[in-house]
């Protein structure tokens, strides 16, 4: 809760909430659990994604075919549960050398499809693993990270997008940050193939300990080449778009949800200008004020 009201206070009315801090039946679904209940008080709207197979827990570390055997127990014992509880809306699996490979991630995601799960991806954040193609493949939702891709993998995402069923490249620049990589996603690359583009803060305790999404723009801005309205789109209808509300949220349209932020500025230039200010003035969800600055 005091995590949600900061970002609140940071303009932030919508965010993605991951499980896969428990990678066991009974946690993953605690957290899930937590998260539900969390959106259902509100005021920031969350959406719930299950993230079991995010890493591999130690208990199959040492086993033969460990790797494997985790994923099968994703498969056949977590996603059920998962499904019967009802509150993810997404599945997600870290796609990565060493974590689990495309294959294996093809498997877990498949299997989600057909519990009723929209998928998504953590790709190519440290190498190229085959992740972007693989959310293209599949028709993800958003491909989180992408740090490094390949080029096969940022054709694909092209390609899907020229399709009319783009996959958003949900981009994480607080990530590189913070780990000191100076290594970020390609995110010029991808816009001017035509992939959609949003901005997330990643917010983790080991690689991202920000609940500022203003100062995610500022640094999209200086280490990824975005302009200042290109940020605001990014945190705004494409990341509505990455978590499947883009009908909903994401701009001001009639027929839209009034969730809005006056800010603190004059122009939209000043937003990512103003390194980690807070400059949210007035927070508005669902057409109540539930944020004002005094």
């Amino acid at each position: 809760r005091r995590r949600l009201d900061e970002m609140l206070a940071n303009g932030t009315t919508t965010a993605e909430a991951k499980s896969g801090y428990g990678l066991d039946v009974a946690t993953e679904l605690r957290q899930l659990d937590a998260i539900g209940c969390l959106n259902r008080e509100g005021p920031v709207q969350l959406v719930p994604t299950f993230l079991g197979a995010h890493a591999v827990p130690v208990e199959f570390r040492d086993r033969p075919e460990g790797t494997g055997a985790y994923v099968a127990n994703v498969i056949q014992e977590q996603l059920p549960a998962v499904a019967r509880q009802g509150i993810a809306r997404f599945c997600d699996v870290f796609c990565e050398t060493g974590v689990f490979s495309a294959d294996q991630s093809r498997l877990i995601l498949r299997a989600a499809a057909d519990h009723g799960l929209a998928l998504r991806l953590h790709a190519d954040e440290l190498l190229p693993s085959g992740g972007a193609e693989l959310a293209a493949e599949l028709g993800c939702i958003s491909a989180d990270h992408l740090a490094a891709p390949s080029d096969e993998g940022v054709a694909a995402l092209a390609r899907a997008a020229a399709d009319g069923h783009p996959v958003v490249a949900t981009l994480l620049p607080a990530t590189s940050w913070f780990l000191g990589k100076h290594h970020f996603a390609p995110a010029r690359r991808f816009i001017d193939a035509g992939i959609p583009v949003a901005l997330a803060t990643d917010l983790n305790p080991g690689t991202s300990p920000t609940l500022s999404l203003p100062l995610v723009t500022s640094i999209a801005c200086l280490e990824m080449g975005l302009t200042p309205v290109e940020a605001l789109v990014a945190v705004t209808i494409n990341a509505a778009h990455s978590v499947g509300l883009g009908a909903e949220i994401g701009s001001i349209e009639p027929g839209k949800q009034a969730d809005l932020v006056v800010w603190d500025v004059h122009s939209v230039d000043q937003l990512p200008y103003w390194l980690g200010a807070r400059l949210a003035r007035v927070v508005i969800k669902r057409g109540r004020p539930v944020f004002e600055r005094g």
